[in-house]
Formats: C-alpha cells, sequence, structure tokens
C-alpha cells in the first residue's frame, strides 16, 4: 500500500521533480526503493531516522 501512495504522487509530478517518502517498517523500506527504481524513478538518497523511520528522496524519470 504504501508504494501505491508513492506511485500516486509520482504520477501528478513532472519528470525531474523530486518527492520525499517518509516510511516505516522494513517491508516499505525495501520495497519502494527498488519498485521506484524499476519503474524509471531514481533513489536520490535514503536515511535512516533516529525515530525509526526511513526518509528516501526520489526523483521523477
Amino acid at each position: 500500500m504504501t508504494f501505491v501512495r508513492t506511485r500516486l504522487a509520482l504520477d501528478r509530478m513532472r519528470p525531474g521533480e523530486t518527492l520525499l517518502v517518509r516510511l516505516r517498517g522494513e517491508e516499505p523500506r525495501r520495497n519502494v526503493p527498488r519498485t521506484a527504481a524499476e519503474q524509471g524513478h531514481a533513489v536520490l538518497d535514503q536515511r535512516e531516522q533516529p525515530d525509526g523511520t526511513t526518509l528516501i528522496l526520489l526523483r521523477k524519470g
């Protein structure tokens, strides 16, 4: 479900725009960056936060 929300946000964006996504849980941490890259988007940064979440910066391809 997390990537569905991410994809909906990416679909509304123009190529080259960036999206910051906050993820919770191990499965989204693995799947969102992989699926985004498979769909032609760039993973610019991925950082673990002290509260246990992960921030991922994507650029729409």
